[in-house]
Parts: C-alpha cells; sequence; structure tokens
C-alpha cells in the first residue's frame, strides 16, 4: 500500500475523454473529497504516521452516541459516513493538517499524477468453475449426461488420498479488496470534485474507493490513440495494386 497522501472518493462511472486531434481515451470518473480530517496518528502516541480521513455525511438516524461523542470531542459537527486512515512516510505531512481542515481534490492531485484506486469489487456470490476460473467444461454430444459445468476430476487417488489445497473449485466470487496501481490522472474538475482517471476501477456504480499516489514511483504519459489507416473498400483490388 503507498505511503503517499490520499483521499477517499466514490466512482461514479466511466467516460470518454476526447485530445485536441480527435482520438479519445477511456477514463473512470470519480468524485473524491472533500474530505475532513478527523484525527491524526503520530509515532509517540500510536506508534506510526497517519492522517484519519472522514467523507461524506452520515444521516442523523443512523448515527450511535460512541460515534458523536468522539466527534464532538474533535470539533467536529457534521459526522462524517465513511472514515479511513492514510498512512504517511513524512511527520510534516501530518503536523500541518490540524483535525476539522477540509482538504479537496484540487489541492492533492493534478493531471498527470500516477496513482493507485483501491476498492472493493463486485460481489458476484456463489459461482461454479466456469463462470469463477474461466475453465472450458465438457462436451455437450457423445452420451455426456449432467457434466456439462462440472470442474472435473479433483482426487489423486490413494496418495495422498484427499484433495490438494488451492484446488480451483467452486466458491465465492467477487466482493474483495482490490488495487488497480499505475493509473494516470487525465483530468482534475477542482470546482466540481471530480478526478478522470485513465483505464478501470473496482467496484460497482457509487461504491467507496480510495485514491493514493503510486506506491511504485514510477512515470506514466497520458499518449493519445493514434488514429487508423483507412483500410482500402476491395482488399482483392489492393493485392492487386501491391504486386
Amino acid at each position: 500500500m503507498s505511503q503517499k497522501m490520499g483521499l477517499i472518493g466514490r466512482k461514479l462511472g466511466m467516460t470518454r475523454y476526447f485530445h485536441d486531434d480527435g482520438s479519445s481515451l477511456g477514463c473512470t470518473v470519480l468524485e473524491v473529497g472533500p474530505c475532513v480530517v478527523t484525527g491524526q496518528r503520530t509515532p509517540e502516541k500510536h506508534g506510526y504516521l497517519a492522517l484519519q480521513l472522514g467523507f461524506d455525511e452520515q444521516p442523523t438516524r443512523t448515527i450511535r452516541r460512541p460515534q458523536s461523542g468522539y466527534f464532538e470531542k474533535s470539533g467536529i459537527a457534521k459526522i462524517p459516513a465513511v472514515v479511513r486512515e492514510v498512512r504517511l512516510d513524512e511527520a510534516k505531512d501530518v503536523t500541518e493538517r490540524k483535525i476539522g481542515d477540509v482538504i479537496t481534490a484540487g489541492q492533492i492531485f493534478k493531471a498527470g499524477d500516477v496513482v493507485d484506486v483501491v476498492g472493493v469489487s463486485k460481489g458476484k456470490g456463489y459461482q461454479g468453475v466456469m463462470k469463477r476460473h474461466k475453465m472450458g467444461g465438457d462436451t455437450m454430444t457423445h452420451g455426456t449426461h449432467e457434466f456439462f459445468r462440472h470442474g472435473g476430476s479433483i482426487g489423486c487417488r490413494l496418495t495422498p488420498g484427499r484433495v490438494h489445497k488451492g484446488k480451483r473449485m467452486s466458491g465465492r466470487m467477487g466482493g474483495q479488496k482490490l488495487t488497480s496501481s499505475d493509473l494516470v490522472v487525465v483530468k482534475v474538475f477542482e470546482d466540481k470534485g471530480l478526478v478522470l482517471v485513465k483505464g478501470s476501477v473496482p467496484g460497482p456504480t457509487n461504491g467507496i474507493v480510495m485514491l493514493k499516489g503510486s506506491a511504485k514511483n514510477v512515470q506514466k504519459h497520458i499518449v493519445p490513440l493514434l488514429p487508423k489507416e483507412l483500410e482500402a473498400k476491395n482488399p482483392m483490388k489492393a493485392s492487386k495494386k501491391a504486386r
């Protein structure tokens, strides 16, 4: 996990961003921030450096008394719906931001930054081997009975007489914490709090994500797609001309 500054956001969906030359790029739209600083973690008191951030506002009917007491002690009027900690390397990143400060996407990210996006993938429920592991299944002809979507043999005869651990079988699919690394920020709309990121991001629409600086310190550039050459309408004529 990256130890750089990040913000909590929400995935809104995907769109296309058009370059000046007319080429387009598939992007994910993220609503990042504003996030309020709800706590500080220091090595002297907690053993590590981090900022506790809050995102969105929690409905009053769902607030519990321990929550209200914690945020009331911190001087935060609006209780956030999502609270996350952001681990940091430098102490100044923690000390320069006080409890109650509001951080927006324009203060942290800019176009061209390489970032990591952490989210929870879509839950698919209990699935078979064909969907979960992309297995081909059995043939549907020549006397095959009730084995069209099975995973095949899983045993090992008398020795060792058991199924090996890690065998690809049916089970729960999705709903896991995943990270899309080394994505490029295409554009930041500071007034709307939106960030366009090149590529796809794990999670459903309106899913909560964490946007942080890249952990690998790589450099990537947004290169417009080159337009394809016009193909001849009649390939036979084109082949004759080539001769």
